[in-house]
């Protein structure tokens, strides 16, 4: 191999990249440990001294063993966390379930262009509103 320095370079760079993704998939089985609901202390107990003990091993038999409800549970947060922010998001925006500003200022514009309700009536509405 001496005769060969960019093969270092390449099979350097390739165990490092394997040492990342080795640290990766363990910080990833170890977060997915903590956030499943589904199993009691001694459980996760179990797994954790498993996959810190024989770190190989126990990381393939937890991704063989869970790794579809692995998926399943990373699925449902990106879910709960898009629902919190479209939820945030109409909140901050005044056009949540409770309706809001907008929502009234924009009924309000409707009913006085339709002409149910005449400029002065309009003005103390949107003045009451925005009060």
């Amino acid at each position: 191999m001496d005769d060969y320095p960019l093969m270092n370079l390449f099979l350097t760079m390739l165990y490092l990249f394997l040492w990342i993704m080795w640290f990766f998939l363990l910080f990833k089985v170890i977060t997915d440990l903590f956030r499943d609901h589904t199993l009691n202390g001694w459980w996760k107990a179990g797994w954790l001294i498993f996959v810190l003990v024989l770190p190989f091993l126990g990381v393939l038999v937890y991704l063989i063993a869970r790794g579809r409800s692995m998926g399943e549970r990373d699925v449902a947060q990106v879910k709960e966390q898009e629902q919190a922010f479209r939820s945030y998001v109409q909140k901050a925006a005044g056009s949540g379930p409770g309706g809001g500003h907008v929502d009234e200022l924009a009924k309000l514009a409707e009913l006085k262009k339709s002409g149910d309700l005449t400029t002065e009536e309009y003005e103390k509405a949107k003045e009451k509103i925005l009060a």
